[in-house]
């Protein structure tokens, strides 16, 4: 009975550790060549294992696109809650942050966000609502503390800027906004979170902004 208990449990530590180099193996080919291009084929062949091993795991490509994504997602946002409670200076965190997300989407050389509304809408907005929440509730607090210390201007509308963040942040990834032989990603994170910024800092907050950017750039 104990050899069988024994053999059962490795069995599934096994099939959790294919399921998971499947996903991601499949989210970095996602990023890199696009939801719509790549396919189970290509997916099987690049892994070395057959469409049938895939499909043990998942029903469909459209199962897996749901679960490569979300599976990112969360990722992402822990690693964002375990910055906010490092407790940095909101404008260190920031760029904390940003830095953070960029090197999980490092292969991104599509539009994730773009391609999803495109060919699997509802998962897009259910991917924009938890996203929404997630970066309001940082920004609404990165905001507060921010006026508390004295380096953001204490006549700030907080929703408002908030808002208008997750707005932009989705909009720079729209490539027809930002074509890519124009902007490359790191660049455009880079503008939007210093536009973000200078549009809220006091004079006390733009020399923490200075610094940084001035240490970014040697």
């Amino acid at each position: 009975m104990e050899t069988i208990f024994v053999f059962s449990v490795s069995l599934i530590l096994l099939t959790v550790q294919m399921k998971d180099k499947i996903l991601h193996k499949a989210t970095e080919l996602f990023l890199n060549l696009g939801f719509k291009s790549v396919t189970m084929d290509d997916l099987a062949q690049q892994m070395g294992i057959s469409k049938k091993t895939i499909y043990s795991h998942f029903q469909n490509k459209t199962q897996l696109v749901e679960e490569c994504t979300m599976d990112l997602f969360w990722c992402i946002s822990d690693g964002i809650d375990e910055i906010v409670a490092t407790g940095k200076n909101p404008i260190e965190e920031l760029y904390e942050i940003k830095r953070f997300a960029m090197e999980h989407l490092k292969g991104e050389k599509t539009s994730p966000q773009y391609q999803l509304q495109k060919y699997y809408p509802k998962l897009h907005e259910t991917l924009k609502k938890k996203q929404f929440d997630v970066m309001r509730t940082c920004v609404l607090d990165n905001i507060k503390r921010g006026i508390q210390m004295g380096i953001y201007r204490v006549n700030l509308n907080i929703e408002f800027v908030s808002r208008i963040y997750f707005t932009g942040a989705l909009s720079i990834k729209d490539n027809s906004l930002f074509p890519m032989n124009m902007f490359s990603n790191a660049q455009l994170e880079d503008y939007f979170l210093e536009y973000h910024l200078r549009g809220i800092v006091t004079p006390k907050g733009r020399k923490i902004l200075n610094e940084i950017i001035n240490s970014n750039q040697e």
